[in-house]
């Protein structure tokens, strides 16, 4: 197990990053279409395809899932990523015709401090192509890179993570999120991650909670009331679950945003949350099914702390540093 979303068989990640503008876009590439649905908590979501994903519609599986940077602008990825499952000969035929199903969900990184001035037609289709060539199993990178590139929190660099667990009855669960939080990953102003209890084997850096909290650990502390947030992030498992029940599995990842970030779910947040399923292992009874919507919570609040954990400063002036940087 690497304590990545690759550990889930038949599941690719591909990064791509431009440090210039300060963007980039992560896809996920199913070896063979996986049941998706979605849900939304934060007050300023951007997705696109996503009502397809909603338990009542009549897509069940989708090919790759897509999370980019760049707002509205950001969109642009999942044609890119259609593009490259098309020439691979990915999707559903109609006479001549192959359409593939891919959904995307995107964050606000538009005043990071990149040159955003891109010219005529912004960079995100060809990014999101340079990312789906680039997906491959195994082992991925974290931090600033991916939809991760241009993300912050309240303080700090945020990041690209992800984290993996496996049930008792052998199902296998996995994170993947991009953190561009309006809230803060840490406690206060730091070293201590909210998503302490949940840590493993010190992947994120083993500082657990501080001793006593003082009352200004639990207040207020966002960005400001810039537009520029939104937690975008994939819960997959290799059950095999229906649409709804990939559709609670979202909202388990949602709950493991709100035990990492404070505060999630706010009116300047998009939180978007997808919920996949592979259908490589039978879940044989509804406490098995519960497990593993309680991994999906912990693995998301696992993958939200590696993320910031790993992130680096972007390459400009007055950057937010790293958690490294202030306390590594």
């Amino acid at each position: 197990m690497l304590n990545l979303i690759t550990d889930i068989d038949g599941v690719s990640v591909g990064h791509a990053s431009d440090l210039v503008i300060g963007t980039g876009v992560t896809a996920v590439v199913f070896d063979r279409q996986a049941v998706v649905s979605m849900s939304v908590l934060g007050g300023s979501p951007g997705s696109r395809d996503s009502a397809m994903l909603s338990p009542e519609n009549s897509v069940q599986a989708v090919d790759a899932l897509v999370l980019s940077g760049g707002s509205i602008f950001g969109l642009d990825a999942c044609g890119g990523v259609l593009d490259g499952l098309r020439e691979d000969g990915r999707g559903l035929s109609f006479g001549n015709t192959i359409v593939p199903i891919a959904a995307q969900a995107i964050l606000f990184d538009l005043m990071n401090g990149g040159d955003k001035n891109w010219g005529s037609q912004n960079p995100y289709q060809r990014l999101g192509y340079k990312a789906y060539r680039a997906a491959e199993r195994g082992r991925f990178a974290l931090g600033t890179v991916g939809a991760g590139t241009g993300a912050t929190t309240a303080f700090l660099k945020g990041g690209l993570g992800s984290a993996s667990a496996v049930t008792r009855a052998g199902h296998k669960v996995a994170a993947l999120v991009a953190v561009n939080a309006l809230g803060s990953p840490v406690i206060g102003k730091g070293p201590h991650f909210w998503a302490a209890p949940f840590e493993l084997d010190g992947e994120f850096g083993g500082c657990g909670y501080p001793v006593p909290f003082k009352p200004e650990d639990t207040g207020l502390l966002i960005k400001g009331m810039e537009p520029s947030a939104t937690t975008i992030g994939i819960v997959v498992t290799d059950a095999v679950l229906t649409k709804a029940e990939a559709h609670r599995l979202s909202i388990l990842g949602h709950d493991g945003l709100v035990r990492s970030i404070h505060p999630a779910h706010f009116p300047a947040d998009g939180d978007t949350v997808f919920g996949a399923a592979t259908g490589e292992k039978l879940v044989n009874s509804p406490m098995e099914f519960m497990e593993i919507c309680h991994l999906a919570m912990v693995t998301m609040a696992r993958a939200v702390a590696r993320g910031v954990f790993e992130a680096e400063a972007l390459p400009y002036p007055d950057a937010k540093p790293g958690w490294k940087d202030l306390f590594g």
